[in-house]
């Protein structure tokens, strides 16, 4: 079986063989760099499973740096996680809006990075094996590849936001429960913040259209099918 890829990005060297360490240890094939460009470069030629990407670094930061990652399309099924020493709640936001699947605060334990990482990866193959075409009003949702139309036009989504599409589309009739969501996208072995839903949900509606995604406030989210005709 084929290792999985993952791109280590961080300016600290320390950190950089720490984290590498571990993670190859787990089985993982890893590659390392120490700036946003070098990881924009890197990225692109290799086409990594997932990326640990630090927020502080000279040049050209994390959010930025994941911003233009996401405007890579051979990226667009690429996790991107962040891993840094910021923990406060605007700096996570940012990364979210960013595109970055999920924020890890830099003082996590080895053992208990593997196993987020070990999740990630795990959730990343939730909708493998699925082969349908997914059609909802004017949305054509193309689980095998990854890619979303709306008409005639293609959107690319980042890997958490499209299997968050992909739940709500699965049924149009249903009032989704955000324990649900976090459980179905997320999953429950990965610590996320109460506004990641939000932060995602928001970014689909500005994609997709305000209307796309009803709130139920206090339950949940629905998708409108007739907003999607």
């Amino acid at each position: 079986m084929q290792r999985k890829k993952i791109l280590l990005v961080d300016d600290e060297v320390d950190i950089l063989e720490m984290v590498s360490y571990n993670l190859e240890l787990e089985g993982y094939h890893v590659m390392t760099a120490e700036s946003g460009d070098e990881a924009l470069q890197l990225a692109a030629e290799w086409l990594p499973d997932l990326i640990l990407l630090d927020v502080m670094m000279p040049g050209k930061d994390g959010i930025e740096t994941c911003g233009e990652l996401r405007n890579i399309p051979a990226l667009a099924d690429t996790l991107i996680v962040f891993l840094s020493a910021r923990a406060e709640e605007f700096t996570q936001l940012a990364g979210f809006e960013a595109g970055a699947n999920d924020y890890i605060v830099k003082v996590v334990k080895p053992k208990l990075l593997i196993s987020k990482v070990n999740a990630l990866m795990k959730l990343n193959n939730r909708f493998s094996g699925q082969s349908k075409l997914l059609q909802v009003g004017s949305l054509l949702i193309d689980r095998d590849n990854f890619r979303v139309n709306q008409g005639n036009q293609q959107i690319i989504l980042p890997r958490k936001e499209f299997d968050l599409l992909c739940l709500l589309a699965g049924n149009t009739e249903k009032v989704f429960k955000r324990e649900e969501i976090l459980e179905k996208v997320w999953g429950s072995d990965v610590v996320v913040g109460e506004r990641t839903i939000d932060v995602h949900v928001r970014r689909l509606r500005e994609k997709l259209g305000v209307d796309t995604i009803r709130t139920l406030k206090g339950i949940g989210y629905q998708l409108m099918a007739d907003a999607t005709s």
